[in-house]
């Protein structure tokens, strides 16, 4: 039984791999609209609740809005992964229509210092990793999945971006450092909470158990710093955006370099809220949270402004 579910598993990516990327498009949208028709979806309850939490300045109207937008373009990213992972380098560097901030990327790596891409969960970022490979050597951790067969599909793609690939450990955290002294690249994703323990800083007025890694790493090799997204546009690609990191976050504490991304991200999910991948039960990463996803979401809200409100306090005194 195990041998038929596995391999099921694995027509099944290489179906939806195989299919045109509007077309996959197309079969998230109709599904998203299920999920926004009923608004039964426990991840639809999370997306809402993390955009009211995220941002309270906007009316309700305006926050559904956002929500169902969010569902539907998370959705389609999801898609579009599976057709990026079975498609060639050459297939998704095809895909990517428009680079804005490209000078950035050529100068950084002219540095020789080592460079770090800080890629928050947003748009459909797996698609950059080709355009990338073509141009610096790529250090990334790598957490396995747990089907063997999803893992072994999503590690072929890998490998065909030349991609080493490294464990969410301390191993790998090293051999990062070391692949950034000799000028290479690395990418972190910097917005889920850390396994055990993080720093806790504050995300949208917030303090969350928060990884410091991005900041580490930055901080401690002087690599160059890079933030990075692509959104997906009407004719069958992506747009991509580099810009680069706040050079505040070469001072201080590795904790205030965090909080330096953590305010880019805050600024992205501002400018383009829809595009965000809200799903991720981020804010039970503080204690007085851990249950928030739990609760009714009018109580749910009045703790996070509680919690909200001591921060401001503390910051204040």
């Amino acid at each position: 039984m195990k041998k038929q579910q596995t391999t099921t598993v694995t027509r099944l990516l290489n179906l939806f791999g195989r299919q045109p990327i509007m077309f996959l498009r197309f079969i998230a949208r109709g599904l998203a609209a299920i999920v926004n028709l009923t608004g039964v979806s426990k991840t639809s309850k999370t997306l809402s609740l993390n955009i009211n939490i995220c941002l309270p300045e906007l009316s309700d109207a305006q926050r559904n809005q956002i929500t169902q937008a969010a569902i539907r373009n998370e959705m389609q990213s999801y898609f579009e992964f599976f057709s990026i992972w079975a498609s060639s380098n050459e297939k998704n560097i095809s895909r990517i229509h428009h680079i804005e901030g490209e000078a950035h990327v050529h100068a950084a790596i002219a540095a020789g210092k080592g460079l770090v891409l800080v890629v928050p969960h947003f748009g459909t970022w797996e698609v950059m990793n080709a355009w990338f490979a073509q141009h610096t050597q790529m250090t990334i951790m790598y957490k396995p999945i747990k089907n063997a067969e999803a893992d072994q599909f999503v590690r072929q793609a890998r490998s065909r971006e030349n991609a080493t690939l490294v464990p969410t450990d301390e191993s790998g955290v090293r051999q990062i450092f070391k692949a950034l002294k000799q000028g290479g690249t690395t990418v972190i994703l910097p917005d889920h909470s850390p396994n055990i323990g993080g720093d806790m800083i504050e995300y949208f007025g917030i303090p969350l158990a928060s990884s410091s890694l991005s900041a580490k790493l930055i901080q401690k090799t002087k690599a160059s710093a890079l933030f990075l997204y692509a959104m997906r546009n009407p004719s069958n690609g992506f747009d991509m955006y580099i810009e680069p990191v706040d050079e505040a976050i070469y001072q201080g504490t590795a904790e205030q370099g965090t909080l330096v991304i953590h305010h880019m991200i805050e600024q992205l999910i501002r400018r383009y809220p829809e595009h965000y991948h809200w799903s991720y039960k981020r804010f039970k990463a503080n204690p007085e949270l851990d249950n928030v996803y739990h609760l009714d979401p009018k109580e749910a809200l009045q703790l996070v402004e509680s919690v909200r409100q001591q921060q401001q306090q503390n910051t204040s005194s």
